[in-house]
């Protein structure tokens, strides 16, 4: 089975918008009540399930009137969330959860059997049909419906069940390496390349001068919040030029390839380096490749990640010498052995499909 997200815009009115926020602080509200929960069953050497935490919540609830009108919905996957976060901290894979204030994401996740799609709306529990900004591009059983909110646009997350789909033909296609940068956001091994928009470095000045205003305003005042939404309309608007670079790039590479070979970036090591570290996140080249790997697997590309010590830029692409004194400002690579020159990241990127190829 094949599953697919389609994140959709929703064109919500202000009672529409009122009730979103709601719900999400309702499942924020049984999330903390479930927490505290579990929390205090440790003390007393009781380890509770989240079906557990979610019976004694549906106790607890009926002392309050205003969660009669709610969305139950929303504090169970809230619950069961938890419960997910629980066993990744029970196996070490995360730490122990924590409770969620005012300022965390606002989103909830509804159940699917009670939600229809037709065209360009959607019909949630309760609140009934609701505007979208686009149909959904995938046919098949709903299996999540999530509601979440991102600066001033509030959107719907739909996942789907697709079922079995037939993997294209690409034996027809070169084998590529693909070699990633700061100033050039990919370059090919046959030699083309995709810009790389930086778009923090584009608003920068702007983003520095509306939070110097947001931090002379009175903490949560209504004037506080109001700045505050600019300079999240502003981060909203950094993040959607990046994704669409990357996902641009990343959907013209896999369709032209039959196999790819990239390098291991060690993104932690790198953003130590202070030079760099500003520039290195605003290109978000490990989220670059992490899209890479996904849209190769769903077309059953092979992909091959080089070992972290693969010299791909020290080495000559055509007799093999490594260059162990080639500088960061060196975009050149001059093999002193065979007397070839040849771009820095083309060279790179040869290597990675010498390495690909195998």
């Amino acid at each position: 089975m094949s599953f697919k997200t389609h994140k959709i815009a929703l064109a919500p009115t202000f009672r529409e918008r009122r009730w979103f926020a709601s719900q999400c602080g309702y499942a924020r509200f049984a999330y903390n009540h479930a927490l505290s929960d579990f929390k205090a069953g440790l003390e007393n050497d009781s380890f509770q399930s989240w079906q557990m935490l979610n019976v004694n919540f549906n106790k607890t609830k009926k002392r309050y009137d205003w969660t009669r009108s709610q969305d139950q919905r929303a504090a169970l996957y809230a619950i069961k969330h938890l419960g997910q976060g629980i066993a990744n901290w029970v196996s070490k894979r995360a730490k122990f959860p924590r409770f969620k204030g005012r300022g965390h994401k606002q989103s909830y996740t509804t159940d699917e059997q009670s939600v229809r799609v037709q065209g360009k709306r959607i019909k949630l529990p309760k609140i009934g049909w609701i505007k979208m900004r686009e149909a959904l591009r995938f046919v098949g059983k709903i299996i999540k419906v999530t509601i979440s909110r991102t600066a001033h646009r509030w959107f719907v997350s739909i996942t789907v069940e697709t079922g079995d789909t037939g993997l294209v033909d690409t034996s027809t296609h070169p084998v590529i390496g693909i070699d990633v940068g700061i100033n050039t956001l990919a370059t090919l091994s046959d030699g083309t390349q995709y810009d790389n928009p930086r778009p923090l470095k584009r608003y920068e000045r702007k983003l520095r001068r509306e939070q110097r205003k947001l931090s002379r305003k009175v903490r949560k005042s209504n004037n506080w919040f109001k700045q505050k939404r600019k300079v999240e309309r502003i981060h909203y608007r950094i993040a959607c030029i990046r994704n669409d670079a990357h996902h641009k790039a990343t959907t013209d590479i896999v369709k032209k390839a039959s196999a790819i070979g990239i390098e291991t970036l060690k993104v932690t090591n790198l953003l130590k380096n202070r030079k760099l570290a500003k520039a290195l996140s605003d290109s978000a080249l490990g989220g670059f490749l992490e899209k890479l790997k996904v849209k190769a697997e769903a077309l059953g590309l092979p992909v091959t990640e080089a070992s972290q010590y693969f010299a791909s830029s020290k080495t000559c692409s055509r007799c093999g010498y490594k260059k162990r004194d080639l500088t960061l400002s060196e975009r050149t690579y001059h093999c002193s052995q065979c007397d070839v020159s040849i771009d820095r990241d083309v060279n790179a990127a040869i290597n990675l499909r010498t390495l690909a190829v195998g």
